[in-house]
This record gives structure tokens, C-alpha cells and sequence, in this order.
């Protein structure tokens, strides 16, 4: 793996042990990748026998069909090595004659497959980051591994030192965690694969005695995985949602942010790192939709946004507690080295008049080590925040960071800087970034509730006086308390934020704002909000300028930029404007409308951060964030970038601490890096210069996808053909997969179930469709090939489409087309792929996708036929469990157990395929 060519997260493929023979350029896999999946393999195959010596025969058959099918497939380009016999085939027969019971055993031994090969994919990354770290010359100025460090010397070159000082004190990263139901894991699940990724990487350091243990354990963990059910036993709640956060908070966030922040330091600063101030700001600012994103889903209410922002908050509490007193504890620096300061000896007096009963257990040792004291009651006050109690409490997250600045500066001023500015700035750090909230909580709900809210409360009054109120009225009012009690509660960050889905007009603003103020009888009650506004269709991108030209008129936003220094956030919507328009067209609307609105904020003087709404999957602008960020338009960065991290791509990129500090970095120094002259210039002058080209792309790609659309028929078409039914049952989010405005067809549908549906189907449609006709009708492919090597937007479109084609699988994409009855629709959906395909192909100048990206393609490339064997299972049991419901020949049970089955594979693809969401 070079350093030009890292699987980023989302796109994270393993490069799995098998059978098949190897493309010309592909090469031998690294030997660790190699006894880690050898390992797995073994210990699962022994777990099956295990179980049941038929199963594995079967779990081996089917696994050497698929393997030679897809060498098949990859004709001209490997040799097939039974050309007399159709593998995909054989292997269709095998599983058609399984029973329903041995299908589904089938399906977890893949998927458990699956989770060990994302697995030791994932050792194999940590490993050859911790070697590339361990070659580093630490004389050197820059830290090759380390991307920030690469990006601020870049900035320091172009800008000189004091620009890119300045820029560095703008940055921020602020990922927004969210509830989207794409993670198609279950928490039990997870807790094994943390076990056994432990005992895997243990293992390979470990010999005699303790090796044996730990094979046993893998053992264990492995025997434990395949026998625990993948589907989880109900849907969660929103408030058992929120663990996701608490659990990536607890494995990594909380420990491994100030590790990046000190990383940098270390490299920035040499020597003095840890003994002088630090260079590296807290720009690390968590979001989180979860418990608050009331927009389609009525299971978040009022009483749910309480509820999570009170186990967010307790939970920080608790975390920065034992932090507290850990530094606390070690702080055993005595009176007469290290003599403290005036205004520590204020805040120790300050301490025994809020309550002798907290200082009475310090105080023997207060003479002696007075900052070890004053830290051990700062960690008790945190304990009775967590409880309440008004008189013991801190109010604000800033009042303990000012006592923790007291610690600090007592102990630099008395010449112990290495503890001023070693762990107690770690804690300062953590404060920094978590607060007393944990993440910022954003409330969001659909710009018609609120326009129905305000008519009922006008018909019938706000109190009910003329008939009474909707239930969704009162819900919206409540809400507003809600946000209102969280802020008095963990302050203004904590929730402050309201987004506005489908905002059409300013009127969508200042409805907020009016019903902000209707909640509360004493207007001094209503809570500090800003309104963000969220474009997200086609037409909404389009008139996006106008709508902000009309809204920042509104007195209340007047006043919140007064406050702000004239801080702005604009949403854009990539999920719906992509179902909307089709990929081409949204990436170059997206791309067209940040330009505008930059120009716009540039023009009025606002500091604008745009806010993306990305996901997972290439249909919902996936795929690598750092490049997405450095081939963003001028002046819509600007040392801010935001974005909602969402289903499996929250625990890839934050899963591991190692691999979370990279994505971190990573995303951080494109950030630093986009507002460099030099990139800045690029993307404006080849947007210019490709611009006619975008342009036919545009026209061409947009009306192929909506002739798709608009076939008469489409909707129940395409629930037909993919498992958009079943992955509505699937138990992996609170969210239903529709809204409930009343719309009757794909408007209703929300864009993770279609893009979700169509990559089960291994067909990927929402990535792609249009591209390839909009390409043969432009034509001119020197000049596409040009702007691929020339233009970033256009290169990070082609290489995610790419990517996307990867995955997809013509042989099995027509099973799944065949279970409908539209021989039109279907030839449509064929030929539209195979043009793509060999445009795309064309265009980067290979002869199969990502044959020049060695290690995404080989790892996609190889793990195909494991991700086939679960597609094919999958659309049997669709195609079975139709033809026998049509003609009324299941019981419930019966039907149940299919429903079972086909979840099973669900949840495999999703493993195997990984940004499917």
C-alpha cells in the first residue's frame, strides 16, 4: 500500500484470502493481510464443522463456485479456469436446493466472514501506519505520515507564517453524528468484533502458552459471532440510538482528539512541545443528530431530545470526572518546588466557601500539594453537576476550563511547565472540545410542519381557546421548550442549531423564529437558535442565492449575525438532490450552488460555513472527504468544513483510535489546505475552463435520469426488483424509510432506502445513472481525459463513480431485474450501466475498473465472490418468497423465516459491499 493509495473507510474493501487467480497487475498480498485472514478462515471453518460437518461442505462449495465465477466474469482479463462450466450457475443450483433453515445458517457463516475480513483489513491498516511512523526521521520539519503538519508547512510556504498561524486559529472540523439506518450491525455484534480484534492483534506478538490461550479465545469469539443472530431483536429507540455516540466517545474520540492535537504540536513546536503553550487550537467540534432529527421520524419527540441530552451530557460529566482526578491524583507537585500562585490560593479559598465538606478531604493535603487539592475538588464539583446539586455544581463548562487555566498557569508560573502543559492540557483540550454537552445537538424538521403548526395555532388559537391543537402543533411547540431546557441545562452550544429541511423560501425562516417565540409566554424564556437553512433539491440549489438574499432581511438573523460577527451556516442536501436530479447533475449543482452562495457571503460580508449532507454511499456524495474538501470552489471552506457522518462510515473512520486520529488528520489538513493559493486557483480556473463540458454533462445526464423516473410504472417497479420492502423491516434505525407528508410515490421514499436498495441489488444505480449517455452525447473523451487529470471535482466524481462501478455485478443485477415483469425498464437500466462503464473505463484509462488503483481494486476484486454468494442467496429467497406469497403457500412462520433469511443477507452485503448507505 503506498501512500498515494489508502482505502479510506467508507470505501474500505479487504483484500481477502482466496481461491481465485490473480489479475495481471495485481500482486501477491502483504504477508500479515495474509496469516490474519488465513487464521480467520481456519477458525471459522473449524467453528462450522463444529456445528455442523454439512454446513462447512456446503460453506466450501459454494465459496469455490463463487471464486471461479468471478474469475469467469473477469474474462480476457484472468483465466477462467473451468471454462466448460458455468460457476455462477452451479452455485445458484446449490443454494436453490438448500433448505430455508440451512440457507439461513449459510447466510451467517458469510456474513461472520465478512466482519473477520473487514477486520483484519482494518489490523493491516494499523499495522502499516504504525511502520510508516516508525521509518519517520523525527529531525525532520515535516511529518510525512502526519497530513496536517504536511498542510501547514504548504500554508507557510505560499502565505508565510503568520497567514497560516491565522488560518490554523480558524479551523474546524465539525463531523455531525446521525441516526440515518445504514449500519446494518447490531451492538452485539460490534462488542464481539472490538474482543476479537484485540486477540488478533495480540496474537501475532504472543508464542508458547499465552499463543494458545489467545487462539482459544479467538476461538471463543469467533464460535460466539456466527451463533449470534445479525439482526438485531427490535428496531432501536432514539435514545438507545445515542450509544453510538457514547460508545465511539468511550473507544476513541475522548482519548485519541487530543492526541491529534498534541501529534501536530510535537512536530510543529520540536523541543517545546509540552513545555510552552500550545500551537494546535481545539478544532474538533462533534454534532449530533441523533434524539433531535424530528424530520419524518415521529419517534423523536420532545421528551426523547431531554432524554439524550441528558445521557450525552451525564456521560461527558462522568468521562471529564475521572480525568479530572486522574490529573488530580498525579499532580503530587509539592509547596516548596513548585509554589503556587496567588490566584491558586484564591480559588482554594474560593473552593472552602462553596463547601468545607468537599475541601475538608483535601485539606491535608492542601499545605503540602495545593494544585493536587484544588484538582480533587474540581473533579467532586463534577460529580455533583452530574447529580444537580445547585450550591456544589459547576454552571458552565467555562467555569471549570477557568479554574483548569488557574491550575495551569500556577504551575507555569512556578517553572513546572512540563505538568502545566502535559496531561492538564490534555484535560483543557477535552474540555475544549466536548464541553459539558458532549456533542452539539441540531434539531431539524420538514419546512411544511412548521407552516402547518402556524395555521392550526392561527385557526384555533395557541392555547387551543377556538378548538384543539394538532398533535404535531403541540409536538412542535414542545420542541422549542425542549431545545430551551437543554441550553439552560448544558449551555447554548449544546443546542442552538435548527435546520430546516426543504427550505423554499425565507417565509420556511421566519416560521422557526415565530414559533420560537409562541413557545413561551415570557419572551426572555425562548432559547438562542440559529436557523439553518437546508437546499437539497434541484430547485432549491438553484434559487438557494435568492432565498439567504431575503433571509439575512429577517430581524431575528440580523440580530444572531450582530452577535456572531456576522457567522452564517447554509446546509446543502446531497442525498435528495442526488434522487432528484440524478448524481452528474446534483455534483455539478452542488458544485455550482456552493460557488454562488460563496460569492454571495464574500459580496454581504458574512462568514459563511456550509454544512454537507453527505452519506456513506457515492449516490449520497460518499467517498473521501479529504478529497472532497480540497476540490470544494474558493472561499466555501475557508478553514471550516462540515459534515454528517453517518451508518457504517461512524464506526470505519472512529472505530479504531489509530485510524480515527488519520481520518481526523486527514480531513483537518485538507481543510488547512483548500484555502491555499494555489489550490484555491485551480479549482476556480478549471471550473471555468471545463465549464461548456459540465454543462452538456449536465443537460444530458439529467434528462436520461428523469426519462427513468418518469416511465410510467417506475416506483413499484423498483420495489419489485430490490429488497426495498425487507430493508424496511430491517431492525437497524428508529427512522421509518418514508416520510409521511402524504406524497404517493418515490417522493415519499427517503434516499437511504433507494440508494440502500439498489446497492443490495448490486446494481449501485443511484451512483451512476445518466453518466454514461451524457458521455457518448458530449463525446469528446481528450477532453474529458484532460479534466480528469486536470480538474479535482471532476477527478473525485469519476474515481467515486468508479469505485461504485466496482461493486456492481451485471450477472447478478439481472437476477435481480428479473424478478420484475418491465423487459423496457430493464434494458434501460443494462444499457445505461455497460455505456458508464466503458466511459468511465475510458476515460481513466483502464481496462477494468480500479485496475490501476492495486489495492481498492484488488481487495474489491477479491472479495466479489464472497459478496455474490450472499447476493445470490438473497435474491432466491426474494424471488421464493413472492411466488409463494402471490399464491398464498406460506404460513406466517414460513414467511417469517424467509423475512429472516433475506435480513441475514442484508446485513452481509452491507458488510461485504461496506458504504452502502
Amino acid at each position: 500500500m503506498t501512500d498515494n493509495e489508502q482505502i479510506t473507510p467508507a470505501d474500505a474493501a479487504i483484500v481477502t484470502s482466496g481461491l481465485g487467480t490473480k489479475a495481471p497487475e495485481e500482486r501477491e498480498l502483504p504477508p500479515t493481510l495474509h496469516e490474519d485472514m488465513d487464521l480467520c478462515l481456519e477458525i471459522l471453518r473449524g467453528v462450522l464443522s463444529e456445528y455442523d460437518e454439512s454446513l462447512l461442505n456446503t460453506f466450501d462449495t459454494v465459496r469455490q463456485y463463487a471464486v471461479d465465477a468471478s474469475a469467469e466474469r473477469f474474462s480476457g482479463v484472468l483465466t477462467d479456469t473451468h471454462p466448460e462450466r458455468d460457476d455462477l450457475e452451479m452455485a445458484v443450483k446449490t443454494i436453490d436446493a438448500m433448505n430455508l433453515h440451512d440457507a439461513q445458517l449459510l447466510a451467517r457463516a458469510f456474513t461472520t466472514y465478512f466482519h473477520l475480513a473487514n477486520l483484519c483489513e482494518e489490523n493491516y491498516r494499523v499495522s502499516v501506519l504504525h511502520e510508516r511512523e516508525a521509518k519517520v526521521d523525527d529531525s525532520l520539519a515535516i511529518d510525512p505520515v502526519n497530513e496536517m503538519t504536511k498542510a501547514y508547512h504548504q500554508l507557510i510556504a505560499e502565505m508565510g507564517p503568520a497567514k497560516a498561524k491565522e488560518l490554523l486559529n480558524r479551523l474546524e472540523f465539525h463531523p455531525v453524528f446521525t441516526a440515518h439506518p445504514t449500519e446494518a450491525r447490531r451492538k452485539a455484534v460490534e462488542g464481539k468484533i472490538r474482543r476479537i480484534a484485540d486477540q488478533l492483534a495480540a496474537y501475532r506478538m504472543l508464542g508458547g502458552s499465552d499463543k494458545k490461550e489467545c487462539y482459544r479465545r479467538l476461538y471463543n469469539e469467533i464460535d460466539a459471532l456466527f451463533r449470534t443472530s445479525p439482526i438485531a431483536l427490535k428496531k432501536p429507540t432514539p435514545v438507545e440510538e445515542a450509544d453510538t455516540i457514547l460508545d465511539i466517545f468511550d473507544n476513541t474520540l475522548f482519548h485519541t482528539i487530543p492526541m491529534v492535537y498534541r501529534r501536530f504540536d510535537d512536530w510543529v513546536l520540536g523541543d517545546k512541545a509540552g513545555t510552552v503553550e500550545p500551537a494546535c487550537p481545539a478544532f474538533f467540534h462533534p454534532g449530533s443528530w441523533i434524539g433531535s432529527d424530528r424530520d419524518g421520524n415521529p419517534n423523536v419527540t420532545a421528551k426523547v431530545s431531554r432524554q439524550v441530552a441528558r445521557k450525552f451530557s451525564d456521560h461527558v460529566l462522568a468521562a471529564l470526572e475521572e480525568a479530572t482526578r486522574n490529573v488530580g491524583r498525579n499532580l503530587t507537585v509539592e509547596a516548596e518546588t513548585t509554589p503556587p500562585s496567588d490566584e491558586l490560593h484564591t480559588l482554594w479559598n474560593q473552593q472552602k466557601e462553596i463547601s468545607e465538606r468537599l475541601t475538608s478531604k483535601a485539606s491535608l493535603i492542601s499545605t503540602k500539594e495545593l494544585h493536587r487539592a484544588v484538582m480533587l475538588v474540581m473533579a467532586d464539583r463534577l460529580h455533583y453537576t452530574i447529580k444537580r446539586d445547585t450550591d456544589l455544581m459547576y454552571h458552565s463548562a467555562d467555569d471549570f476550563l477557568a479554574d483548569l487555566r488557574i491550575v495551569q498557569r500556577s504551575l507555569a508560573e512556578a517553572g513546572d511547565k512540563r505538568a502545566a502543559y502535559g496531561p492538564l492540557q490534555d484535560l483543557i483540550w477535552q474540555t475544549e472540545t466536548f464541553g459539558f454537552h458532549m456533542v452539539e445537538m441540531e434539531f431539524r424538521q420538514h419546512s411544511v410542519v412548521h407552516a402547518r403548526a402556524l395555521d392550526d395555532i392561527r385557526e384555533h388559537g395557541l392555547h387551543g381557546e377556538r378548538g384543539e391543537l394538532q398533535p404535531m402543533t403541540v409536538e412542535v411547540l414542545d420542541t422549542f421548550r425542549a431545545l430551551g431546557a437543554i441550553q439552560k441545562r448544558n449551555g447554548v452550544k449544546a443546542a442552538r442549531r435548527y435546520i430546516i429541511s426543504f427550505t423554499k423560501s425565507a417565509k420556511n425562516v421566519r416560521d422557526v423564529y415565530e414559533l420560537n417565540r409562541l413557545a413561551f409566554s415570557n419572551p426572555e424564556d425562548a432559547p438562542v437558535i440559529d436557523v439553518i437553512p437546508l437546499f437539497e433539491q434541484l430547485e432549491d440549489l438553484e434559487n438557494s442565492v435568492s432565498v439567504l438574499d431575503e433571509m439575512i432581511k429577517i430581524p431575528e438573523v440580523q440580530a444572531r449575525l450582530k452577535q456572531t460577527g456576522r457567522k452564517l451556516e447554509v446546509m446543502l442536501g446531497y442525498s435528495d438532490s442526488s434522487k432528484d436530479a440524478g448524481p452528474t447533475s446534483a455534483t455539478l449543482a452542488l458544485h455550482s450552488a456552493q460557488e454562488r452562495i460563496a460569492t454571495w457571503a464574500e459580496a454581504n460580508d458574512i462568514d459563511l460555513t456550509l454544512f454537507h449532507g453527505r452519506g456513506g454511499a457515492v449516490g449520497r456524495g460518499g467517498g473521501p472527504a479529504n478529497r472532497a474538501v480540497l476540490a470544494q470552489p474558493k472561499g466555501s471552506v475557508k478553514c471550516r468544513f462540515k459534515l454528517t457522518e453517518q451508518g457504517e462510515v461512524i464506526f470505519a473512520r472512529y472505530g479504531n483510535p489509530v485510524l480515527a486520529i488519520r481520518h481526523v488528520e486527514s480531513v483537518a489538513a485538507a481543510t488547512l489546505l483548500q484555502s491555499a493559493p494555489s489550490v484555491e486557483k485551480t479549482n476556480t480556473e478549471m471550473t471555468d475552463a471545463f465549464a461548456p463540458m459540465a454543462k452538456k454533462l449536465d443537460e444530458v445526464s439529467h434528462a436520461t435520469y428523469l426519462d427513468l423516473l418518469n416511465t410510467p410504472d417506475f416506483a413499484p417497479w423498483f420495489s419489485t426488483v430490490t429488497p426495498l420492502t425487507e430493508v424496511g423491516l430491517l431492525p437497524i434505525g428508529s427512522r421509518p424509510a418514508k416520510r409521511g407528508l402524504g406524497a404517493k410515490s418515490l417522493d415519499d421514499l427517503r434516499t437511504i432506502p433507494w440508494i440502500f436498495s439498489w446497492a443490495q441489488a448490486r446494481i449501485n444505480l443511484a451512483a451512476w445513472y445518466g453518466l454514461g449517455s451524457a458521455c457518448e452525447a458530449f463525446g469528446d473523451l481528450d477532453t474529458m481525459r484532460k479534466a480528469y487529470q486536470e480538474w479535482p471535482l471532476f477527478s473525485t466524481f469519476i474515481d467515486n463513480i468508479e469505485m461504485s462501478l466496482a461493486k456492481t455485478d451485471e450477472r447478478i443485477a439481472k437476477m435481480y431485474l428479473a424478478l420484475g415483469d418491465r423487459d423496457d425498464l430493464r434494458d434501460k437500466v443494462l444499457h445505461e450501466m455497460e455505456l458508464t462503464r466503458r466511459w468511465v473505463l475510458r476515460i481513466v484509462g483502464d481496462e477494468w475498473p480500479l485496475q490501476h488503483r492495486h489495492v481498492l481494486g484488488q481487495a474489491i476484486r477479491i472479495r466479489s465472490p464472497y459478496v455474490d454468494a450472499l447476493s445470490v442467496t438473497q435474491v432466491l429467497a426474494l424471488r421464493s418468497l413472492r411466488k409463494k406469497v402471490d399464491k398464498e403457500e406460506l404460513s406466517k412462520s414460513q414467511q417469517a423465516g424467509f423475512i429472516y433469511l433475506i435480513l441475514c443477507t442484508v446485513s452481509g452485503v452491507a458488510a461485504g459491499l461496506q458504504n452502502t448507505g
